[in-house]
C-alpha cells in the first residue's frame, strides 16, 4: 500500500446535513475540528438524523469565523448563527446515550423548524473533551466523541466503493449504481488501496497522524438517501446485506480514534502501522 493517500476530507459542522470538503483538517481527540459539533434534536431529546428527515441531506452549515455557522436550505433564507454562549444544558439522546449540549439561538431553532416542518431544536456540544465518550466495548479509557454516530473519524476507500459498485451492477437494482461516496458521509477517503484492505487495518497513519482502527461500520438506511434529492432506493444496503453482513451489521468503511494530534491534507501517504 505504499501509493496509498488521502484523497478527500470532509466534514459536517451539523449532524445529519451535507458536509464542506477542506483541503486540510486539523485532527482534535473527538474527532476533526468542527465536525458534528451541532445536532438537532426533537421534543423530546432525541437527536434528528436523516434516519427520520432525509431532507437534511439538503440542508448546508458552513463554518463561519469564530465557530458559528451559515445554515442554507431549500426554500428558507440563510441565516448566520453564534456558537451559543456558555449555559444551562439540555439533555439530548444519541442512540440512547445521553449527552449535555447548549442550545442554539431561537432564531435556529424556528429556521430548522421551518424547514422540516416538525419541532426541532439546534444544539452545540461545548466541551466534547468530557460530554460523551466512546462506546465503552471498543474504546480506550477516555475516549470521546463529538455527536458523530459512535466513533471520532470514518475511513473508507476508493477501491473499496469500486468493488461494491460493481457488484451493485450485478444485482436487481443495477439502475441505482453507481453510487458516490457521499452516500456514506466519510470524514477522510483513501485512494491507492486495494478493494477492502481496510477490513485488516488495526493502526493507521494519515500524513502526521497516527490513528487507532476501533471496528467496522455498520451501516443504515442513510446510505439508501440521495444526498442531492433526498430521495430513498435500496441501495447500497441491498447489496452489502448479500456480501459484507457481519451478523445482523452490514459493513462499509472503519471507525477511527487519533491517538496522536495533528493535520491531515489532501494528498497526505497513508501508511498502515499495524
Amino acid at each position: 500500500m505504499g501509493n496509498a493517500e488521502l484523497q478527500s476530507i470532509h466534514v459536517h459542522p451539523v449532524k445529519a446535513f451535507r458536509g464542506v470538503a477542506p483541503r486540510e483538517a486539523v485532527v482534535e481527540p473527538w474527532g476533526l475540528a468542527g465536525d458534528r459539533r451541532w445536532a438537532l434534536i426533537d421534543d423530546g431529546g432525541k437527536v434528528v438524523t436523516q434516519r427520520e428527515q432525509p431532507r437534511l441531506a439538503l440542508a448546508a452549515a458552513e463554518p463561519m469565523a469564530g465557530g458559528g455557522l451559515l445554515l442554507s436550505a431549500p426554500g428558507q433564507e440563510a441565516l448566520t448563527i453564534p456558537v451559543p454562549e456558555p449555559a444551562a444544558t439540555v439533555a439530548t439522546h444519541v442512540f440512547g446515550t445521553k449527552v449535555n449540549a447548549v442550545a442554539a439561538c431561537d432564531a435556529a431553532h424556528d429556521w430548522c423548524s421551518a424547514y422540516l416542518g416538525a419541532e426541532v431544536r439546534l444544539v452545540h456540544m461545548d466541551d466534547p473533551a468530557t460530554r460523551r465518550p466512546v462506546d465503552p466495548e471498543y474504546a480506550l479509557p477516555g475516549e470521546t466523541v463529538s455527536f458523530a454516530d459512535g466513533y471520532p473519524l470514518l475511513v473508507t476507500t476508493v477501491a473499496s466503493l469500486d468493488a461494491l459498485n460493481s457488484l451493485i451492477a450485478q444485482g436487481d437494482h443495477a439502475a441505482e449504481g453507481p453510487l458516490p461516496m457521499n452516500r456514506f458521509r466519510p470524514n477522510v477517503v483513501v485512494a491507492g488501496t486495494e478493494a477492502w484492505a481496510e477490513d485488516h487495518w488495526t493502526r493507521i497513519s494519515i500524513g502526521e497522524v497516527d490513528f487507532r482502527v476501533a471496528k467496522a461500520c455498520g451501516r443504515c438506511v442513510v446510505t439508501t438517501t440521495d444526498q442531492d434529492t433526498a430521495a430513498r432506493g435500496r441501495e447500497p444496503l441491498r447489496t452489502l446485506a448479500r456480501h459484507r453482513r457481519a451478523g445482523t451489521k452490514l459493513l462499509f468503511g472503519q471507525n477511527l480514534v487519533p491517538l496522536s494530534p495533528g493535520t491531515v491534507r489532501v494528498g497526505d501517504p497513508v501508511r498502515v502501522l499495524q
